[in-house]
């Protein structure tokens, strides 16, 4: 009879915590792995994840200094995504990744432009109140860039806190991220989980 009381107790306790939200499918989801020494893992199979945008600051534009000259590629892990959807918040364990192309020819047969060349980096950042508390927003921010070129790294060291939050805090347009440049995360939020922004006829 005890064991019996004990099951409900469980059963009874797991309904409630998911009610709260925790233990649910958005909480399991983990895209990332941090290793014994407070690195990131290189994530793996994120041009499946769904892609955000590839804005371009090029150094023309720029008076030949460009912060970042070259094509950022962005993507985001798909229960991140989803979880925008229906709340239009970052979840905990969100993971954006930032692959760098370099810029290549700027003329095709199309006309005069900005024409991606070469994979040249990778980057990442991740939301964790359990892994970086005391982090703005508790976001992180990683390279996986190796200085020898053609090549990526194992592992990625965090940078620090004044190296990328500090214009992510006082420029991102939601939550540290710089939605305002990604019309595709604009019409995901809040659109509502079984939405699917591009399919819909407003643009």
């Amino acid at each position: 009879m005890n064991k019996i009381k004990h099951i409900v107790l469980l059963v009874i306790v797991s309904v409630m915590l998911t009610a709260c939200g925790e233990g649910s499918k958005y909480e399991k989801a983990i895209y990332f792995t941090m290793d014994a020494n407070g690195e990131l893992v290189r994530p793996t199979n994120y041009r499946s994840w769904v892609y955000v945008g590839t804005p371009l600051t090029p150094n023309d534009m720029n008076n030949g200094k460009a912060a970042f000259p070259e094509f950022h590629n962005v993507y985001i892990d798909p229960m991140s995504y989803d979880h925008y959807k229906e709340t239009g918040k970052w979840r905990e364990g969100t993971i954006l990744i930032k692959e760098l192309v370099s810029v290549g020819s700027k003329v095709a047969v199309s006309g005069k432009g900005y024409f991606m060349g070469d994979f040249i980096g990778l980057e990442a950042t991740i939301k964790s109140k359990e892994h970086f508390p005391n982090e703005p927003g508790n976001w992180s921010y990683f390279s996986f860039t190796n200085p020898e070129k053609g090549t990526l790294t194992a592992t990625g060291k965090a940078f620090e806190t004044n190296q990328c939050n500090a214009c992510h805090a006082n420029s991102a347009g939601d939550d540290f991220v710089f939605t305002q440049h990604y019309p595709v995360l604009r019409a995901a939020k809040n659109a509502g989980i079984n939405v699917v922004p591009e399919n819909m006829a407003k643009r």
